[in-house]
């Protein structure tokens, strides 16, 4: 057999999974509760190893599926974490995955099944190994990712205001944002349709609902469109 003389590790995916609560205007992102040792009982993103005939982006997609109930969202690769010591239990490389989904999108009973909670992105217990460097890394590069692609629509529902737009990014980026500029610069893009409906829960006027014109938003890239959206 080739390569029969070296060592051999495990291999492992891990998922950050961030979710957006518009209610409450935060980031969260999906743990669980380690239900085998190492570290049996204590904080954890999803994950598991990569089984037998399987690709890192499968087994990525097999574990955020079987967590969550979701197939096909947004789901990225980020990060191979290998360092020797890293896994108590075994020499484990780790292939990090992050993930963006909308929150009502979720299988309730398939996520309480599994352990997963919804923790807020500013109350996040302590996770083992090193999973907290993997959310952090994840969380740079998701504040990288909005200002360049719509990766946020990904996290708003279908149909959304301004206002809540604004407050998505602003829980990103993690601080205030100018809403003038703002304002303009998504509607100058043109990838947004205004709806003749109105979000009247929050305010007496309302503010007008809008989507995301994702096969405008191609159209456009194929001609040479550039996704920009860095406001002070």
């Amino acid at each position: 057999m080739l390569y029969s003389e070296y060592p051999k590790h495990l291999v492992a995916v891990d998922c950050i999974i961030f979710g957006y609560d518009i209610l409450e205007k935060e980031i969260k992102l999906l743990l669980i509760k380690r239900s085998f040792d190492p570290a049996k009982g204590k904080w954890s993103l999803a994950g598991g190893f990569v089984e037998k005939g399987e690709g890192l982006d499968v087994a990525a997609d097999r574990v955020l599926s079987d967590l969550t109930g979701l197939n096909n969202v947004f789901l990225k690769q980020l990060h191979c974490y290998g360092d020797i010591e890293r896994d108590p239990g075994a020499r484990v490389i780790s292939v990090a995955y992050w993930a963006l989904i909308k929150l009502k999108d979720i299988d309730q009973e398939q996520s309480k099944r599994n352990g997963a909670h919804w923790q807020s992105l500013n109350k996040i217990p302590p996770l083992i190994f090193d999973h907290q460097s993997m959310v952090e890394k994840a969380m740079r590069e998701l504040q990288l990712q909005i200002k360049i692609r719509p990766a946020g629509f990904e996290l708003l529902p279908e149909k959304f205001t301004l206002v809540q737009m604004l407050d998505l990014y602003e829980a990103i980026y993690q601080r205030s944002m100018d809403k003038r500029n703002f304002r303009k610069k998504i509607l100058a893009m043109g990838i947004l349709e205004k709806l003749d409906e109105k979000e009247k829960e929050t305010s007496r006027k309302g503010a007008y609902y809008y989507r995301f014109r994702k096969e405008i938003y191609k159209k456009l890239v194929n001609n040479g469109f550039s996704f920009s959206l860095d406001v002070n």
